[in-house]
């Protein structure tokens, strides 16, 4: 479908339609709105994800981890970077993001910061929290990446055509980072003792996933489907997820 012109119909129908823009100048005020808060909270979720995740290097089990985890940490990086890119084409200063950030902040522990955005940039609260150790890491990252690979269908097929394309090169490389989870997370439940801690780990972490999927009967929803930004319902995601879950973790004894 090709964009439209002021002869055929207004540019939100078109969104509403399935249409697909290429350049920012076609972009509705409140469509690039929307498109740059997507655009940021991935990019700052991006960043906080590898530099948390680096600190977890260090306590890879063997070399064949180590190499996992450092895959895991730079891809990250270079998927910030990609769709950091599609924002510098709607006029950002992307030399903000060159200049230190604190993206290895975390907060305690054992706080409570629901759904909500915490600190100066735009991550998903579950990357404020800390990990702990390389059990909990390899936890984090399967429950995480079982997310976005429910997340990521949505993004591939966005309504602005540069991201979406960047998205469909993301997809497959984030998948994989999954699947390295996965690898870990079945050697650790090798023994009474690894399930034992990576069981705890699920607990914490579960309902701290689960929230970046927002709410249930989100009124913004509507707006983000008209754009073509959004397809599904929050809790038709939230579900998926969970039956994902329950089928990777009961295979390995870890619900």
């Amino acid at each position: 479908m090709t964009e439209p012109t002021t002869d055929t119909m207004p540019i939100e129908d078109y969104l509403a339609q399935g249409g697909v823009l290429t350049a920012p100048d076609n972009a509705p005020a409140r469509y690039r709105g929307e498109l740059l808060r997507l655009m940021a909270s991935f990019v700052d979720s991006e960043l906080a994800a590898s530099a948390g995740f680096a600190d977890a290097i260090n306590d890879a089990p063997g070399i064949k981890a180590r190499i996992a985890a450092a895959r895991i940490v730079l891809e990250k990086a270079d998927h910030a970077e990609r769709v950091l890119n599609v924002m510098g084409t709607f006029g950002v200063d992307m030399g903000r993001y060159a200049q230190h950030q604190p993206w290895g902040a975390r907060v305690a522990r054992d706080a409570d910061l629901g759904a909500m955005r915490h600190g100066g940039d735009m991550r998903l609260s579950v990357f404020h929290y800390p990990l702990a150790g390389w059990t909990d890491a390899v936890v984090m990252n399967v429950l995480m990446g079982l997310a976005f690979n429910v997340q990521i269908r949505e993004l591939t097929t966005v309504s602005y055509g540069p991201l979406a394309e960047q998205f469909r090169i993301i997809a497959p490389r984030e998948a994989r980072h999954t699947e390295l989870g996965l690898e870990g997370l079945r050697a650790i439940a090798e023994t009474d003792e690894g399930r034992t801690e990576a069981r705890a780990s699920v607990a914490y972490w579960h309902p701290r996933v689960a929230v970046s999927f927002g709410v249930a009967g989100s009124a913004r929803h509507d707006t983000l489907r008209r754009f073509g930004l959004r397809h599904n319902p929050n809790e038709t995601l939230l579900a998926a997820w969970e039956g994902d879950v329950e089928r990777h973790l009961s295979a390995l004894s870890l619900t």
